[in-house]
């Protein structure tokens, strides 16, 4: 390469770096009086607060007294399954494992 070639190269080279650094300070500055040109308003994030509702007097809870047990009301109740889920109790989730796969029982010692 003559030295006259890598003058011509290098001012290319430089004539594109000027033109690319001079399209970004234009692309900056439309987009500076883009923003200074336009009112900027604020989306709201979350609904507005609302009342809650008044609680019906007859769902209140009663009165705790100190160093007893907390009151509810109404009174908890038992849970009565039917007949057939006491005799059958919890299934399985899972099948039972092969027999290779089952490990012989602990000794005690």
């Amino acid at each position: 390469m003559n030295p006259n070639q890598r003058n011509r190269a290098l001012g290319k080279d430089f004539l594109l770096a000027a033109l690319l650094v001079t399209a970004g300070l234009v692309l900056s500055g439309v987009s500076l009086m883009e923003l200074a040109k336009s009112n900027v308003q604020m989306a709201q994030a979350t609904q507005p607060l609302q009342a809650s509702p008044a609680a019906a007097p007859n769902g209140e809870p009663a009165e705790s007294k100190p160093g007893g047990a907390r009151p509810t009301t109404p009174a908890p109740e038992p849970a009565q399954p039917n007949a057939a889920a006491q005799t059958t109790g919890a299934a399985p989730t899972l099948p039972p494992a092969p027999a290779e796969k089952i490990a012989p029982p602990i000794q005690q010692k």
